[in-house]
């Protein structure tokens, strides 16, 4: 019989790799509460409607990446490609938009691609979002929060942080009119996937790797000379908050973004140590999303970053955490010394719960057990064997270092690993 195996571009993440991500959780976590962002949660699975309605009909995500299919009633539904169209969703379904709101999720996200380092068919995100808010200093708070991550997770190094405008929609049309116009004199001279956007959506032919493409870019004209008067003075407030909180950045006037939704502000982080997928974080303003969708008018921004490619980025700068060992092996030889030890270690992990205690299951002599503690890299090991547990004390040895062992009521057993153990001082 054949082994089943896991679908392409959707992979597994074993323990020996989770603990990374799991700092990339905790760090994140707890800058976003910092700056007072709250988690929301939101469905894997949304109507496809939402997402035709939001990302655009043109756009690669929905007319090639997409995970849709029927459900029993009928119902098109999708496997999310990403998580702002859910969450303002979720803002307007549930009455959030009342008062400014500031919100945070993570999880997974399906697109059919190439699977690739970097890029997988089911990726994970953490996505920001602020809501009622129309001035740019909420732009630079997303960028100056999104910078403090990279410090505290010791990634900084080697980011640049990237700029644009894309301007009102009124703006926006005048610049895509003017773009279509030079691009249509080189039609023949554009990749075929270029030609093709240059009716549907020209301004992601600026998004083109081809480098012939890239040479008629150089002379085409260029989105910030069509910006609206507010959308200018916006950008040059954002450019001001960056550089009084001392945050380098670069203007991009090719920066556009993938997603319809985006108007004023877009932004990305990009790198040169992931290969081709050198984003890492990316997102801007979207103030008439909410309308889009059925809600009242209000401000948005937000933007997303890749846990994976994150990841990889901690990995390349050695960030990564130590692979998790034991604090204390447990070893227990017959049946008394095993009721023993449960008893004592339950009341232990309730005592000192920063404690990792790994309790020998399945048996085996004393030796062999003692082989198991070492193997596992604990410091301390606990031994309970017929005497211990009928005297009711524990054998406390030291498996690293020359401390020996020492034999003490289980009563005191807390106190003296505080005493002993380095981590539980202080």
């Amino acid at each position: 019989m054949s082994t089943i195996r896991a679908i392409r571009g959707m992979n597994d993440i074993l323990p020996a790799e989770s603990r990374c991500w799991q700092r990339l959780e905790a760090v994140a976590s707890r800058v976003l509460d910092n700056y007072g962002y709250g988690e929301i949660r939101l469905p894997i699975v949304e109507h496809t409607a939402l997402f035709r309605r939001s990302i655009g009909e043109v756009t690669d995500i929905v007319e090639k990446e997409m995970y849709s299919f029927d459900d029993r009633n009928g119902e098109s539904l999708t496997l999310r490609p990403e998580g702002t169209a859910g969450c303002v969703r979720a803002v307007i379904q549930n009455g959030l938009l009342g008062t400014p709101r500031r919100l945070w999720y993570s999880g997974p996200m399906f697109r059919y691609e190439r699977p690739q380092k970097g890029r997988q068919r089911q990726f994970h995100q953490i996505g920001v979002e602020a809501f009622g808010i129309a001035t740019p200093d909420i732009d630079a708070e997303l960028i100056l929060l999104s910078a403090r991550l990279w410090r505290e997770l010791g990634i900084a190094d080697g980011l640049q942080l990237q700029l644009n405008s894309i301007g009102s929609p009124a703006a926006r049309q005048g610049y895509r009119e003017a773009l279509v116009s030079y691009l249509a004199r080189h039609r023949d001279s554009l990749d075929e996937d270029s030609q093709r956007r240059l009716d549907s959506n020209p301004l992601r032919i600026l998004d083109s790797k081809h480098p012939d493409t890239q040479a008629l870019l150089a002379d085409a004209p260029v989105l910030t000379d069509y910006l609206d008067e507010e959308s200018r003075l916006d950008f040059a407030r954002l450019r001001e908050l960056l550089d009084a909180a001392a945050v380098p950045y670069v203007v991009n006037p090719r920066l556009v973004r993938g997603l319809d939704y985006y108007n004023k502000t877009v932004f990305e982080w990009v790198t040169d140590r992931l290969g081709a997928q050198g984003t890492v974080c990316a997102g801007g303003r979207y103030d008439g999303l909410v309308e889009q969708l059925g809600g009242k008018s209000a401000p948005a921004v937000g933007f997303a970053m890749g846990q994976e490619r994150l990841v990889l980025l901690l990995e390349a700068a050695a960030a990564t955490p130590a692979p998790a060992v034991p604090d204390i092996y447990v070893v227990n030889v017959g049946a008394s010394a095993e009721l023993a030890s449960v008893r004592a270690l339950e009341a232990l992990r309730s005592a000192l719960p920063q404690l990792r205690i790994v309790q020998h299951t399945g048996g085996g002599s004393f030796k062999s057990q003692l082989k198991r503690a070492d193997k596992s890299g604990a410091g301390w090991a606990l031994i309970w064997g017929e005497d211990e547990a009928a005297a009711d004390t524990v054998v406390v040895r030291a498996l690293r270092g020359d401390s020996g062992q020492e034999q003490i009521p289980v009563t005191a057993l807390a106190d003296y690993l505080c005493a002993h153990i380095t981590s539980l001082q202080g």
